[in-house]
């Protein structure tokens, strides 16, 4: 009798557990809960204010990345373009430059922008959110240029990307400091989110920009 009572208890218990376990909600990835700045849908021409290349510090930034003639490059968030032209005349005609953006205007702009700058090497891909969409094994180098702030599943877009590159890979992003909705994100913020992707720290950088709020942070991915 007794063992039977003790059975019946340890069938209670058991089943008992098995309802908490199933009632718990699944986790959701951290990262989907910090805020996000809404996509800029305005006026693309902007970005192409006078001496921006120089504040940016552009060049030395492909230097960094090592995107240099052959070389094959995707702009995620391309915008206007404005990367995707410059890294398209630094790998020249036997190089490709990807313009990678969610907005449908910014990849007719771009089309517009490389046809008239004739520059055929620049191929445009209209992305989802938390996906690039790039075709497999294709990519060298990568930049997001004031673009991570937007991107809601940062993790989930980075896993994705890793189909895409290559050997060797170097991705890049250039953003400011804040907090999450004011057009900027902390960069540890962005170091932990990418790493959590499978990616590592290549590099950390300052330069961009005089007043320090930008940073440049260039990954690799994991093995």
């Amino acid at each position: 009798m007794a063992k039977t009572r003790a059975l019946l208890i340890a069938i209670l218990l058991l089943v008992q557990s098995a309802a908490f376990v199933c009632g718990q909600t699944p986790a959701r990835d951290s990262s989907s809960q910090r805020k996000t700045s809404d996509p800029y849908t305005g006026d693309l021409s902007v970005f192409d204010s006078p001496g921006r290349e120089d504040r940016l510090h552009v060049n030395h930034v492909m230097d960094l990345l090592g995107i240099v003639p052959g070389k094959i490059v995707a702009d995620i968030g391309a915008g206007s373009g404005w990367f995707t032209v410059r890294a398209a005349k630094r790998v020249g005609p036997s190089g490709l430059a990807y313009a990678v953006d969610i907005n449908p205007e910014a990849i007719s702009y771009i089309g517009k922008r490389a046809e008239k700058e004739q520059l055929p090497n620049v191929k445009t891909i209209l992305s989802q959110p938390d996906d690039p969409q790039l075709p497999a094994d294709s990519v060298d180098d990568v930049l997001l240029l004031k673009t991570y702030h937007e991107v809601a599943h940062p993790v989930l877009l980075f896993q994705n990307l890793r189909k895409s590159l290559r050997a060797g890979a170097k991705v890049g992003i250039i953003d400011r400091n804040g907090n999450g909705e004011d057009h900027g994100v902390g960069r540890e913020v962005v170091i932990r989110e990418v790493e959590r992707a499978g990616y590592s720290l290549a590099g950390k950088y300052d330069f961009v920009k005089g007043d320090k709020m930008d940073y440049f942070l260039v990954f690799t991915v994991r093995p």
